[in-house]
């Protein structure tokens, strides 16, 4: 296996309207060029939610540049080696994507549906990022050749990465 092959990553949630695009620059970051970053939502918002964007403009120094809320079908011709699901509902629509690439279920926290002040909000946009960030820096440490050896598969079988 090639150690420099840059690994296709895609990021599958609902929205498409913080959880994925917030991981989607994390791993942008955080794989320092190891991986090339998408995400998508099974039914898009439209919009990327104004303080997922302040989240990793002020707590990770990331310029979001170019983030915007996509439907999965934009993407369904692309080849991914990875393809992480983000929540229940993106998990239980996702269907085995073509080239079957490995899949991981990452249950994270909608912060987008939370209800509560302005700065709870905050607060869990806050901690979804720092989760994230924490399993992305996980994953950033696994081997690519590792990483591209598991058996692709579905993510509702997947182990959590």
């Amino acid at each position: 296996m090639n150690p420099h092959h840059v690994v296709r990553v895609l990021f599958l949630s609902m929205g498409n309207a913080a959880r994925s695009i917030m991981a989607e620059y994390l791993l942008r970051r955080l794989g320092h060029g190891c991986f090339e970053t998408f995400s998508a939502g099974v039914t898009p918002r439209g919009m990327v939610h104004p303080l997922a964007l302040k989240v990793l403009r002020e707590r990770f120094r990331l310029e979001p540049e170019g983030a915007r809320s996509k439907s999965w079908e934009e993407l369904r011709e692309e080849r991914f080696d990875l393809v992480i699901t983000l929540c229940d509902k993106a998990n239980e629509a996702w269907a085995v994507w073509p080239g079957q690439p490995r899949a991981a279920y990452w249950d994270e926290p909608d912060p987008v549906a939370f209800e509560g002040s302005e700065a709870a909000r905050e607060r869990l946009f806050i901690q979804v990022g720092r989760e994230l960030s924490q399993r992305l820096d996980l994953l950033c440490a696994l081997p690519v050749e590792k990483l591209l050896h598991l058996p692709p598969g579905d993510a509702r079988a997947a182990v959590p990465l």
